[in-house]
């Protein structure tokens, strides 16, 4: 039994933000797993209380350093330090003086391009955000955006829209659609966060451009909340922030047993990518197909039916069976299902969401019948599927 006394270690982070819970949720991990003992200091946002954060009479801090105004405060602090953030490509933009845990903005962006030439497209773009002092990751993205496609001589097509607010939010989707409609066709699209791709794949579904035939989305955070926002379940990076968590916590745990970090570089590589039908391009040759699949995706979860599929595309039911035979060499009923079943796989893996609900919402009859989907097409329970998943991210 470990009875030394506790450190008491501030956690400067907005647990608001996805991202910094999973930082967060890493360094939690950290202390379950080791004979730490810890004491912590933690505000739902931080930034509230950063005032006078020097003279804080605590034993240690770690600290989201994106925020330029963190970075200026903590540089005062005679505490030990332990700063978490994005990649830089210009050395000179790191804090100096701190151990620094950085998510790798270059393979971020080059596992989501990697994907996206994988499902077989040619053409590129960026939903990018304003520059903004405290969003520098998300210049650094575009980038590693830039130097990838410069590397294969291609152009960065990269769109920035403007601020969101309630204000302006029919401006805002107006110039998404603008930009949207001005892209040739087929093309790849890398939001830089899940809530950026989710305001495009908005866009394109008030704008009718078939997501992903024409626009395929891939965002960065795997953020199960933005899943459950969009009628097309999202695909996107995943950043190792848990892995940054454990090891930033590593980090200050030895400096507060006399190790000496000062300038130490960490960069966490993304930890995957979870792939769902936002970027699921196939090439259909049909155009019977692709409008039938892009009604399909949009209206599987309320239940819809072969015929009504039929109706919207305006042809026969046996003429559209006939073509999807021919084009994907499955039924209609069959696309339905399996994107019902991809988007019941997304919801399990909010842990928030009870099965039933889950069911309910992906346009399962009952919950009965979305198990009997889950055994005969995945070899598992829906409930197996979700601990399985839950204990793949706490890895």
């Amino acid at each position: 039994m470990n009875t030394s006394k506790a450190h008491r270690i501030a956690l400067l982070f907005n647990a608001n933000k996805s991202f910094d819970r999973e930082v967060i949720s890493g360094i939690a991990a950290y202390l379950g797993s080791t004979r730490a003992a810890w004491d912590l200091f933690l505000e739902e946002d931080f930034r509230l209380r950063l005032a006078g954060i020097e003279d804080w009479q605590g034993d240690g801090i770690i600290a989201d350093f994106d925020d330029p105004t963190v970075a200026a405060a903590l540089g005062r602090c005679s505490v030990p330090v332990v700063a978490v953030g994005g990649s830089y490509v210009d050395e000179a933009d790191y804090p100096r003086g701190v151990p620094y845990v950085a998510t790798d903005n270059f393979k971020l962006i080059k596992l989501a391009r990697d994907h996206l030439i994988d499902v077989g497209l040619h053409r590129f773009a960026m939903f990018s955000l304003p520059k903004a002092r405290d969003n520098r990751w998300a210049q650094e993205r575009e980038k590693a955006f830039r130097a990838l496609m410069e590397a294969d001589k291609m152009d960065a097509e990269i769109f920035r829209g403007c601020e969101t607010s309630a204000s302006a939010w029919d401006e805002s989707v107006e110039g998404q659609i603008a930009w949207l409609r001005s892209l040739p066709k087929p093309v790849g699209i890398i939001g830089v966060t899940d809530a950026r791709a989710r305001q495009l794949l908005q866009a394109c579904v008030i704008a009718g451009i078939a997501v992903p035939e024409q626009v395929a989305l891939i965002g960065i955070d795997n953020d199960p909340l933005v899943r459950m926002l969009t009628r097309i379940p999202l695909s996107s990076v995943i950043q190792g922030a848990q892995e940054m968590g454990r090891t930033a916590a590593h980090l200050l745990d030895q400096m507060l047993h006399g190790v000496r970090l000062s300038n130490t570089r960490i960069l966490m590589p993304p930890a995957g990518i979870n792939v769902f039908a936002s970027s699921q391009h196939q090439a259909v040759r049909h155009p019977h197909v692709a409008r039938a699949r892009h009604f399909i995706r949009q209206y599987a979860c309320q239940g819809i039916k072969t015929h009504q599929v039929a109706e919207y595309v305006g042809v026969s039911r046996s003429s559209l069976e006939a073509y999807f035979r021919q084009e994907l060499g499955c039924s209609v009923h069959d696309v339905i299902l399996q994107f019902k079943l991809d988007a019941a796989k997304a919801g399990l893996e909010c842990v928030e969401r009870s099965i039933a609900d889950v069911a309910l919402g992906c346009g399962f009859t009952s919950t009965q019948y979305m198990h009997l989907v889950f055994k005969r097409e995945l070899g598992c329970t829906p409930r197996a599927y979700r601990d399985r998943a839950l204990a793949l991210e706490t890895q």
